[in-house]
């Protein structure tokens, strides 16, 4: 299986260049903290919260997947070149459109980098009223 890297708050990294490889590979969910259930409930993922990640060929965020529990509920592919190619200063940021059916939701998101593998956020709970 291959290595998941999680999220460490960067206040806490001494250099920036670490600071930078954490940030730039990390997956930040955004959402609402409550939902109403059967009805569409927005869900954005961006890579990187302060830093950019490159879009090289040989270096690019390949995928973004939202999981609710261990229940996928979408995934986004990327190709490189798709924030503008070599030099862009884009991140990755995807919008899931999920309709909640049980009490809460336990959302985690994951990047992959096909440089540094796999990064997964913080879980995010919200409450389906």
């Amino acid at each position: 299986m291959p290595k998941v890297n999680r999220y460490v708050d960067i206040s806490s990294v001494d250099r920036e260049a670490k600071k930078d490889y954490i940030d730039r590979h990390s997956p930040f969910i955004h959402c609402k903290s409550t939902a109403k259930k059967g009805d569409k409930f927005p869900v954005t993922v961006k890579v990187g919260n302060e830093y950019t990640h490159p879009d090289d060929p040989d270096h690019f965020i390949e995928s973004v997947k939202l999981y609710n529990g261990e229940t996928i509920l979408g995934e986004a592919r990327f190709l490189s070149g798709t924030l503008g190619g070599s030099g862009s200063k884009s991140q990755v940021e995807v919008t899931f459109n999920a309709i909640p059916l049980s009490e809460k939701l336990v959302l985690t998101a994951v990047a992959y980098c096909t440089k540094h593998g796999i990064w997964e956020s913080d879980p995010v709970e919200v409450k389906v009223e």
